[in-house]
């Protein structure tokens, strides 16, 4: 080089070379896929909102793993997350989206097909997924399809920047992108066309430009493109939104009113730390395999009697409420899957048809052992048609504690029948009732080897003293409820430690159905105490000792906790 010659000059912005540069490339990569995917994701969700939210790739994914994991996963998750079992495997599956996506992306830096091709994967996982569901609309795939096409959009745009591609026609490429870039530029009609889409497609690895500006500018517009979407999607899928038809409506007075509770038969005004007789709609448990919640339209809703009934009838809820015979009860539901000592219970005063009245004058057939109650999701639940014929309080449940039923406890209609878990007789979103037997369908729960009928076990609680907690030596109470629906509960008894059984308070019983409130005064001197509760059924059925889990019939096992006092 003579002393004239000058160095070429450095490329605008083109990036830093070297391992470093390398590295900045592949981070910058890994982000090009995790924004891809949020493009995908948001135009989904906007698609979602003219073909249901159930319909939305995260949704309709979620649906499908609580379908098909095991049950021991499945009870895992209850067992570990409760209620928030559903907001655990949302978060799970936009995880390892999140995973799956930062792959593709580092993939997607130098063999783009691949990237091409994960996200199209992507797509055909979820539309799959949505349209295996038993309640899928004929659309139901067209959000997952439609989000994967522009998240394939997306990558090859975020890419651009990472080969030295210009994002738009006006910025000015890296040097050592010019050459290539003028070659891209050569070529028109199907020739131009083709060579285009194979330098998109192609291994793009020998590129070295970087033009950083250009990558935050096409984020930027990715992450505003997700944003709108998404959130537009969000926002339009109001209209599936059944809270103000719900609210529009009045209940009916019910012909027969649930008794008067007596003075005193609520422990919890007296006794602090006691569960309360009644249960807010608030505080009611929820355990379904609903992500997304069913929403009808009262003027939409119709019930269908299908399978061995004299007539297969078709009712609206506006026939449900214009009965002469509703029913007001207060029952305590149980759900199969509580512990020992668990919280997956709860008492509320129900408004509803009564079931064997209702399934006798429309001749359900003597021949008939099962009820196979059918969700607006897809749902099924099997209930015994002897339950159902001869449990006096068993009813169609059209209210909860005064109002409608909540739209996320099953609002129109669902069937309660009191002495069973729910989830032989609970079913949630109530559309259908098919009158068979068991040897000709296994429902929901049953087909993954639950219990066929699932009656509910005598159970008891301890609610206070709390478990590991200190507390001041002296006198206190401990207490808690019992429960063994459609029995009653006789007796409640407390053992100190390895002392004698010792025979609780009750509070005054109100029904069979409804769980019952017992005390226990006790003076604790200084020093650590395990303290154990059992129960015995109006029927004189004492509650088991022997420990067994939820699977595949409910829990069985006493309530035993260790209080220190000080």
């Amino acid at each position: 080089m003579t002393t004239t010659e000058q160095a070429p000059a450095p490329a605008a912005d083109s990036g830093p070379r070297g391992r470093d540069g390398r590295w900045l490339r592949r981070l910058f990569a890994a982000l090009a896929g995790l924004l891809a995917a949020a493009v995908a994701l948001g135009v989904a969700q906007l698609v979602s909102a003219a073909t249901g939210p159930s319909t939305a790739p995260v949704i309709a994914v979620g649906d499908t793993v609580i379908t098909k994991v095991p049950e021991s996963l499945k009870s895992y998750a209850i067992r570990t997350f409760g209620e928030n079992d559903k907001i655990a495997l949302v978060a799970g599956v936009f995880a390892v989206v999140a995973v799956y996506a930062l792959v593709i992306g580092l993939l997607s830096l130098r063999w783009r097909v691949v990237g091409v091709l994960g996200v199209a994967l992507f797509g055909v996982l979820g539309g799959l997924a949505a349209a295996s569901r038993p309640a899928a609309e004929d659309l139901a795939w067209l959000p997952s399809v439609v989000g994967a096409a522009a998240g394939i959009v997306a990558l090859l745009f975020l890419l651009r920047p990472l080969t030295g591609i210009p994002v738009l026609p006006l910025s000015t490429p890296p040097a050592d992108a010019t050459e290539a870039g003028a070659r891209h530029a050569v070529g028109s009609g199907a020739e131009g066309a083709v060579n285009r889409l194979r330098e998109a497609l192609g291994n793009s690895g020998d590129r070295k430009g970087l033009d950083r500006r250009g990558f935050f500018l096409a984020g930027g517009a990715a992450v505003g493109v997700a944003a709108v979407t998404g959130g537009g999607g969000y926002l339009l899928q109001r209209r599936f939104d059944v809270s103000e038809a719900r609210a529009d409506l009045t209940l009916p007075t019910p012909a027969s009113p649930a008794p008067r509770l007596p003075a005193g038969a609520d422990l919890a005004e007296t006794v602090d730390g006691v569960t309360p007789l009644m249960t807010r709609n608030s505080d009611f448990y929820r355990v379904d395999t609903a992500i997304s919640v069913p929403q009808i339209r009262p003027s939409d809703y119709q019930l269908k009697l299908t399978g061995s009934f004299d007539q297969r009838a078709t009712f609206s809820l506006q026939d449900l409420y214009d009965r002469d015979d509703l029913i007001e009860r207060d029952i305590t539901l149980t759900c199969v899957s509580n512990e020992v000592g668990g919280r997956l219970a709860g008492t509320a005063r129900w408004i509803g048809v009564p079931l064997g009245a209702f399934l006798r004058e429309n001749g359900v057939s003597g021949d008939s052992t099962q009820l196979v109650c059918r969700s607006s999701d897809g749902m099924t639940i099997g209930a015994p048609t002897r339950s159902a014929l001869q449990v006096e309080d068993a009813m169609l449940a059209i209210g909860m504690n005064g109002e409608p039923l909540p739209i996320e406890h099953g609002f129109p209609v669902r069937m309660i029948i009191p002495g069973l878990y729910g989830y032989v007789s609970a079913c949630k979103w109530l559309v259908g009732i098919e009158a068979t037997t068991f040897d000709a369908f296994d429902a929901y729960w049953v087909e993954r080897e639950w219990a066929q009928e699932g009656p509910i076990k005598v159970a008891s609680r301890i609610d206070t003293p709390a478990a590991l907690r200190r507390f001041p030596a002296g006198r206190r109470p401990i207490a808690g409820v019992a429960w063994a629906q459609t029995r009653g509960i006789a007796r409640v008894e407390v053992q100190v430690d390895d002392g004698d059984w010792v025979q609780a308070e009750l509070a005054p019983e109100v029904d069979a159905d409804l769980w019952r409130q017992w005390v226990l005064p006790h003076d604790f001197s200084p020093g650590s105490y395990q303290l154990t509760v059992r129960a015995t059924a109006a029927d004189g059925d004492v509650q088991t000792a022997d420990r067994a889990t939820p699977f595949p019939s409910g829990a069985t096992g006493l309530h035993s906790i260790r209080v220190t006092a000080s």
